[in-house]
């Protein structure tokens, strides 16, 4: 019995731990010491809602609260804000609120749905800060209206032994794609992959770049790649894109072929030209003959009886 009336006499004795004095900062791991923010609305630790939760649809403005307890002997100075993207829709009464020592201030929040907002869940963060630390609340949003499945496959292409895509979520709701590959060559079917799920979820919005291994495309072909996806919702979509492949051994033999082909005909084409421009030398005259005045020649001889105008052929003498 003394014991134990000991023991709680020196429990007593012992002081508070120092972290509850003004000033202490932030506890180890970054987590305020002496403060806290969360969901308001709940008169203890047992009541408090784990995030912000809300529902509603395109252009209305939801309201809500954000508790912050100072259990410090000093006041406490916040700054608050919004992150991500439903955070960012939200907008508190004062940017910057002060708690006095011992005391719980439940600061009023207004979160506005963008009217283009598509219906779905959003999510993001109520931040708050102070005294060094930093605590953020986690705002989930339910956006009311119809659900949109819409699935898109683009920018289709083959490369090598590889086909590369992108999927492209047009819609609202959260998709699990499927697809189905079938290659078509000259001489018939290259490849038929049938529908299968593929191992992602695509968010609204979000557009993701992937590649489909083909090891065994043609050394020679002309080939047409299709592919068709398609989700829950009754989303589906199909692209296709062609190729031809040429064995470059083959290939570079034509074309030395074909150079040598050019350069001998241009050859011959420089040479024939060349003799069609080239004068030819004029023929030599005859000398004079013996006695002959000079100057005269072959050329200033008198009339040559075999040479008489064609007029005169024939004629009687």
């Amino acid at each position: 019995m003394l014991t134990a009336v000991f023991a709680a006499l020196l429990h007593a004795l012992t002081p508070f731990p120092a972290a509850a004095d003004a000033g202490a900062g932030a506890a180890p791991g970054g987590a305020p010491a002496d403060w806290t923010a969360r969901p308001g609305g709940g008169a203890g630790d047992r009541d408090a809602r784990p995030y912000v939760y809300l529902e509603g649809t395109p252009g209305t403005a939801l309201q809500d609260r954000l508790a912050v307890t100072n259990s410090g002997r000093a006041p406490l100075t916040v700054r608050l804000r919004g992150d991500g993207r439903a955070g960012a829709w939200a907008r508190f009464a004062d940017d910057t609120v002060t708690v006095p020592p011992r005391t719980r201030a439940e600061v009023p929040l207004a979160l506005t749905v963008p009217p283009a907002a598509m219906p779905g869940d959003a999510s993001g963060e109520l931040v708050a800060t102070g005294r060094g630390a930093e605590v953020r609340v986690p705002v989930r949003v339910r956006i009311g209206g119809p659900t949109l499945a819409a699935l898109t496959v683009e920018d289709v292409e083959i490369a090598g032994g590889v086909i590369r895509y992108a999927l492209v979520n047009r819609g609202n709701a959260l998709l699990r794609p499927r697809l189905a590959v079938r290659v078509e060559g000259v001489f018939g079917t290259l490849l038929d992959r049938p529908e299968r799920p593929l191992p992602l979820e695509l968010a609204p919005g979000r557009r993701v770049e992937r590649t489909e291994p083909w090891p065994d495309a043609p050394a020679l072909d002309a080939v047409t790649v299709r592919l068709r996806v398609a989700a829950e919702g009754g989303a589906r979509d199909e692209a296709e894109a062609s190729e031809t492949y040429v064995p470059v051994a083959p290939a570079a033999g034509g074309g030395l072929l074909l150079g040598g082909l050019a350069a001998l005909a241009s050859r011959a084409y420089r040479k024939r030209r060349t003799g069609r421009g080239t004068p030819r030398p004029p023929e030599p005259s005859e000398p004079p003959e013996a006695g002959a005045p000079p100057g005269t020649g072959a050329s200033h001889r008198g009339p040559d009886p075999d040479h008489r105008p064609l007029a005169q052929a024939g004629a009687r003498p």
